[in-house]
């Protein structure tokens, strides 16, 4: 590859973690509650992916014990989407991305466990300073710590559905996976819906999308997730994970200043909001350099071994 398409490659991955970080703030453009908000994500992104299936002549069929585990995973996506859509519009697209930035770190720590591998020391460390990042920001940011707990949680969900799709994606074709994936996420979120209307959402709340709401969903659907997606998985093709798991470390910086270009002083936290998350960000992007480093060493290890 010469250094002209390398730096296309890499132009169009960050196009792809702007995409992602600009999702928050698209949470408080649409006017629908969180959980109408996913419905609606899903099935327009649905639609769009069976589009792709009959131009690309795709199957998207599965074996049949592979269905429920797909859309199982499908609902753990559902659960993220939620309450990622819903901390924002709990406190503020910052607060959300600040607590979605811990998601590398979870994946960390959750991945060896799922795989029955050793959680690394480094890993510790960095999770540990992850959490003095968030600690700051509950101190100093006290009034939104509902909608950083939920982000929180919603970055943990976001890890352990990531861990599972590295299984999966080893035997499905990626566009398969994220359909059913989408039914999923679909289904749960139509089946949560009555308890959500019943305790959480407002007297009277929305279900038809109003004015500019279906514009801001087609580019939820079909920027952010369907050609996020597409383009993530062809540039998988030639950059190395290390490549792309740091620049999508990116997205909560992305996000954070997208939120302050459109919504101005409301998204305009403390100082010490912007410690505590540049801190996180910081433990978030140190993972990658000190787990390539290691790799090295183990790599010189084995080397002077045969």
């Amino acid at each position: 590859m010469d250094n002209k398409d390398l730096l296309r490659d890499y132009f169009w991955l960050n196009m792809v973690v702007l995409a992602w970080g600009f999702t928050a703030v698209l949470g408080l453009l649409i006017s629908l509650d969180s959980v109408q908000i996913v419905i609606y994500r899903t099935l327009m992104a649905m639609i769009a992916l069976l589009v792709i299936f009959s131009y690309k002549k795709i199957r998207f069929r599965l074996p049949l014990k592979d269905y429920l585990k797909v859309i199982g995973t499908g609902f753990l996506i559902g659960v993220h989407w939620i309450l990622f859509f819903w901390a924002a519009q709990v406190s503020t697209a910052s607060v959300t991305l600040a607590g979605m930035a811990t998601i590398s770190l979870w994946t960390a720590f959750i991945e060896p466990m799922a795989n029955k591998g050793s959680i690394k020391w480094y890993e510790v460390c960095l999770g540990l300073v992850a959490i003095l990042g968030l600690y700051i920001i509950f101190q100093v940011e006290s009034g939104y710590w509902l909608g950083l707990s939920m982000a929180v949680v919603s970055a943990c969900a976001g890890a352990c559905f990531t861990v599972i799709n590295g299984n999966f994606a080893k035997k499905h074709h990626p566009y398969v996976i994220t359909f059913y994936e989408m039914a999923g996420a679909g289904l749960f979120s139509v089946l949560f819906l009555p308890f959500y209307v019943r305790y959480f959402a407002s007297d009277s709340p929305s279900f038809v999308p109003q004015g500019w709401d279906w514009f801001w969903l087609l580019v939820l659907s079909q920027v952010c997730t369907v050609f996020a997606f597409s383009v993530s998985v062809e540039l998988m093709k030639r950059l190395t994970a290390f490549a792309i798991n740091l620049t999508v470390n990116l997205e909560p910086v992305y996000g954070i200043l997208l939120a302050v270009m459109v919504f101005g002083e409301k998204e305009k936290m403390t100082s010490g909001f912007y410690w505590g998350t540049l801190i996180i960000v910081g433990s978030v992007c140190l993972y990658p350099f000190i787990h390539y480093v290691q790799r090295r060493k183990m790599t010189r290890h084995l080397r002077r071994l045969q």
